[in-house]
């Protein structure tokens, strides 16, 4: 199995500069690519400086995560598989091979992931897709070791191997074949959400998502925008409701459509006391977009649902925010 693994990256000199080498030294068998987003940092100027043996695709500007994912990957029609990178994770030795093993292995498996723990305390899950995810009835997504904005220490509770929901998209591994027949990530997302997206249509296409927690790495998070960013609670607002517009069953995406505006509203209305003004409007905002594009995502839900083999069984059948107040924030302490 011929794999690339590709780091996407937008002005994270700093970043590949700290992370790049492990990558390089760690990644046995795997040809290691940087995609570039048109960074205007030193970005390009270090990598053919000191990084010789990856592969450079200057894309020119930015196209966001999903985009550019999708221009670079459709130049690398010599691979059987793709490991989509952060430019802020670790990776230490011997992380590559379990998720290699497992596609190798299993053909019914489309994507997986590694456990994602945090560069800045390595005994914690990390926020961005921690041991795997999952979603609740209403879309809001959770992790094995992260509950809302709780985090797990890493006590090899969650050590298992197991299908879920979805997979943070600091690293994992995906085959080319499915990627493909997916369409690729979301462009119209620009960044954020769009690895639940696709761990969702892989699903509905019949293919299993699957953590693999003997793959391990350390993901610094938040190097692009901050947890409060306005442009950020955007994105995560619009593109949820977008993804569960497409993808959602219809029972489902009829409970959203009743409860999600009054959640919704909640969240604005708890930026707005807490004096993030600017994150109120995005919540906004995010909504008018996803109106917007109504008509549109009306025609992607006819093509994605008429593909649909069968409904995941990884949504919670629950509101994860009613269980986090009742007192559940650990994942094992839901079922």
């Amino acid at each position: 199995m011929r794999v690339a693994v590709v780091i996407l990256n937008y002005n994270g000199e700093q970043h590949l500069a700290h992370y790049l080498p492990s990558v390089v030294a760690n990644s046995d068998g795997a040809d290691v690519l940087v995609a570039d987003n048109g960074s205007t940092d030193g970005s390009l100027t270090l990598l053919k400086r000191e990084f010789s043996s990856v592969r450079l695709i200057e894309l020119g500007q930015n196209y966001g995560f999903a985009e550019g994912y999708n221009r670079a990957l459709a130049e690398l029609d010599d691979y059987d598989c793709y490991v989509l990178l952060n430019s802020d994770v670790y990776t230490p030795e011997g992380w590559l091979s379990p998720l290699m093993a497992r596609l190798e292995t299993d053909p019914t498996i489309a994507i997986v992931g590694s456990k994602i723990l945090s560069d800045t305390d390595r005994n914690s899950f990390e926020y961005a897709g921690a041991a795997g995810g999952y979603i609740d009835y209403l879309g809001y997504p959770f992790c094995r070791g992260r509950i809302l904005s709780t985090l797990e220490k890493d006590e090899g509770q969650y050590d298992d191997c197991r299908s879920v929901f979805w997979v943070g998209g600091a690293a994992f591994a995906v085959r080319k074949s499915a990627y493909r027949s997916l369409g690729g990530l979301c462009s119209d997302f620009f960044a954020h959400m769009e690895e639940i997206d696709l761990c969702w249509r892989a699903q509905l296409d019949g293919w299993r998502v699957v953590i693999e927690p003997k793959s391990k790495v350390y993901h610094l998070g938040g190097g692009t925008l901050a947890t409060n960013s306005p442009r950020k609670i955007f994105l995560n607002h619009r593109n949820n409701l977008a993804m569960l517009y497409r993808c959602a069953p219809p029972l489902q995406r009829a409970v959203v459509a009743v409860v999600r505006p009054f959640t919704d509203l909640a969240a604005a209305v708890s930026y707005l006391m807490g004096g993030n003004t600017a994150g109120a409007k995005a919540v906004f905002s995010a909504w008018w977009e996803f109106l917007r594009w109504h008509s549109r995502l009306a025609n992607e839900r006819k093509e994605i649902r008429g593909y649909a083999k069968h409904d995941s069984k990884y949504i919670y059948k629950g509101v994860i925010v009613l269980r986090y107040l009742f007192g559940r924030r650990k994942f094992d302490k839901l079922l």
